[in-house]
């Protein structure tokens, strides 16, 4: 009889020790996203497809420079508005989330002296974009209330730091084939925010004019598959191009297609925050397999 108890508080302390570890780790993922952890590797993702493409060398210090700026100012558009209306009563994940990009902040600051003045004022431009993007400047709006240029702002700002910045960073000419690449990774960003606004359209208040609530959700895609069928189009384009970055662009656009396809406005709750957000990491890690064959 002893015995049987025994097993049977053993069985409950495991299934209690199972569920506390499952309830830590959804905890410490639920923070892994909300935080902007996973973009800013998806940015840095991008960056070192740049790199690699292009045979670039740049400095640790650009790395966490990026890394570090992704994340805060990711965070500032997600939660500026949020702590404004708030500040007294946030819940205690999104206080952290405030800590934690105000550490990242502070050690954004410090690199940023060890940078170069050149790549410090291009970085800057891009800067203020995302700046005016959460903060009002024209009659009270941001650029986030400019329907017609919003997920544009978005496009140009992540193009610009994960091409254009490697570039002067790494005192490299801009051709012809890197402005392809620029306006390649402006398409790419453009497919990435579709199925977040898919998602969005129940929640979106209707003045801020989104593209799938002006042409519809149908339309929104087949758009979306457009933007990925001109990107591998534009690469046909360039004067030197290998056969590693084809393959694995090819094979990135085939599954962001199929993901844009799927999306709809009732998704799983990190389908988007996740799985298409984290692509670009998909995509340099095919790109580093194929390099390797």
């Amino acid at each position: 009889m002893k015995s049987i108890i025994f097993q049977l508080n053993n069985k409950v302390v495991n299934t209690l020790v199972t569920f506390g570890g499952m309830k830590v780790l959804s905890r410490v993922f639920a923070f892994y996203i909300n935080s902007s952890i996973h973009v800013a590797f998806a940015v840095v993702s991008l960056l070192a497809i740049t790199v690699l493409e292009y045979g670039l060398t740049v400095s640790w210090e650009l790395w966490s420079f990026v890394f570090l700026g992704s994340l805060t100012g990711y965070n500032f558009v997600k939660y500026a508005k949020v702590a404004g209306l708030h500040h007294r009563s946030l819940t205690n994940s999104l206080k952290t989330i405030q800590v934690f990009s105000a550490i990242s902040f502070i050690a954004l600051v410090f690199i940023a002296f060890r940078l170069p003045i050149n790549v410090l004022l291009i970085a800057a431009a891009f800067g203020l974009a995302t700046f005016f993007y959460a903060v009002p400047f024209v009659r009270h709006k941001n650029l986030r209330n400019f329907s017609s240029i919003k997920i544009f702002i978005v496009a140009f700002v992540w193009a610009g730091v994960t091409v254009i910045v490697p570039m002067v960073a790494s005192e490299t000419a801009i051709s012809g084939d890197v402005l392809l690449t620029f306006f390649q990774r402006i398409m790419i960003v453009l497919a990435l925010i579709l199925p977040f606004e898919i998602r969005d359209v129940p929640y979106d208040s209707l003045n801020l004019k989104t593209l799938p609530q002006q042409v519809g959700i149908r339309n929104t895609k087949l758009l979306g598959l457009a933007v990925l069928l001109f990107c591998l189009v534009f690469e046909f384009f360039k004067l030197d191009s290998e056969v590693a970055y084809i393959v694995s662009l090819l094979v990135f656009c085939v599954i962001l297609g199929w993901m844009l396809v799927v999306s709809k406005t009732h998704q799983t709750r990190y389908f988007a925050s996740f799985w298409v957000e984290g692509m670009p990491i998909i995509w340099y890690l095919v790109f580093v397999l194929f390099e390797q064959l």
